[in-house]
């Protein structure tokens, strides 16, 4: 659910497919116009709320040294409880200290979603690296929640990118370079791993939880231009939960503000909005940084315009600024103004990110078209040769 290091990963690695690709670029353009990005608006767009408070969840991820301490504030447990609000608790670990808190949420009458993360030697999050890893998790997750008695009210299961692919980004680009060059031709990783997490939620729902899944908002692009290409390149799997969640982060894009949850809200089941809190890194939360009040209120009323239950990465940020008060008094039945900068802003960047989506799902095709052009020619050009040759 966090995905600050998954937006960045493809962001840049889009920018590198979309500068090789720049030759072809107006051809792809007038390809996917049909299903391209959303129709530029002439004006400012005005979104009403929904009139009543979504159904909020607040991820929590952080370690377990950590989450005794932050709860021992009871105002957290309260302010949770009178929103009538739940937790997105990453699963890290399986220790007497993580169970104790989820007892502590389950008799404060909070609904608790088990956030299924893997070790960091694992990769984290839930891709098509790791299906064997994720269905081991889950056991041993099981047997956990039965020794402690823990309640659910479902589980999370949080899709993205290998963390070894953003160290790759940074340490070892043409290993990278090598290594999504041999996946881009590999469909058989797709159905492989499609297969493999729908299995993983069926073994979920036969333990009586409902399944989620966290999706970087880059997935409702792929989807319009009907490609497998980030699930090739970057092991996402594409598969269908109980209900989806889009991570719609606009503070990766404070310029483009609320334009980024209305452009991909649309196409989403449910939202997650972020980031509320900084990376700890202030390289990244230079350009980065967390949402203030007044962000936070815009992305809330945008996103439950769309969904009625809207999740918020994350707790502490929320905490931090002090947000959780004054969720109590917002108004939800106001209205938000979206400029119309910032649509075309955000409608360029997708039409972009889909344009390489296709071109590069395309790639091998044009290659080959190249290739026999380049065949022919030598072959016109040898038969001359011969031509002129006979002649003499």
């Amino acid at each position: 659910m966090k995905g600050i290091e998954g937006f960045r990963t493809i962001t840049r690695l889009t920018i590198i497919l979309g500068l090789a690709a720049a030759a072809g670029l107006a051809y792809a353009r007038q390809g996917v116009a049909s299903a391209g990005s959303d129709v530029l608006a002439s004006g400012d767009i005005r979104v009403q709320g929904p009139g009543v408070r979504p159904e909020l969840f607040f991820a929590c991820d952080l370690r377990t040294d950590e989450l005794e301490s932050f709860f021992s504030d009871a105002a957290i447990v309260a302010n949770l409880k009178e929103l009538n609000a739940g937790v997105g608790l990453a699963i890290q670990d399986f220790s007497p200290t993580r169970a104790q808190l989820v007892r502590r949420l389950n008799q404060a009458g909070i609904p608790v979603v088990a956030w299924m993360v893997l070790q960091w030697q694992q990769g984290v999050y839930m891709n098509a690296q790791n299906e064997p890893e994720a269905a081991a998790r889950f056991a041993a997750f099981q047997s956990w929640t039965r020794a402690y008695g823990l309640q659910w009210s479902a589980v999370g299961l949080d899709i993205e990118p290998n963390v070894e692919d953003f160290a790759g980004i940074r340490n070892h680009k043409l290993h990278l370079a090598a290594t999504l060059l041999r996946r881009s031709f590999d469909a058989e990783r797709v159905r492989r791993a499609r297969e493999a997490y729908a299995e993983l939620i069926r073994t979920v729902h036969s333990e009586g939880y409902p399944v989620e899944t966290y999706q970087l908002n880059f997935l409702a692009d792929e989807r319009k231009v009907h490609t497998t290409v980030l699930e090739r390149l970057f092991g996402i799997v594409d598969v269908k939960p109980d209900q989806e969640v889009l991570m719609i982060y606009s503070s990766f894009n404070h310029a483009a503000g609320g334009a980024v949850v209305w452009s991909y809200g649309q196409e989403a089941q449910a939202i997650a909005i972020g980031s509320t809190a900084g990376s700890g890194d202030p390289a990244i939360d230079a350009n980065f940084g967390p949402l203030n009040w007044d962000e936070f209120s815009r992305d809330l009323i945008i996103a439950s315009h769309f969904s009625r239950v809207v999740g918020v990465y994350n707790l502490q940020g929320c905490v931090r600024q002090g947000f959780m008060e004054r969720l109590k008094t917002l108004d939800w039945s106001q209205s938000v103004t979206i400029s119309a900068s910032s649509i075309r802003r955000v409608a360029h960047f997708r039409h972009a990110v889909e344009t390489v989506l296709w071109l590069v799902s395309r790639l091998p095709y044009l290659l080959a078209v190249v290739l026999a052009m380049i065949a022919l020619l030598i072959w016109r050009r040898r038969a001359k040769k011969r031509k002129s040759a006979a002649t003499v």
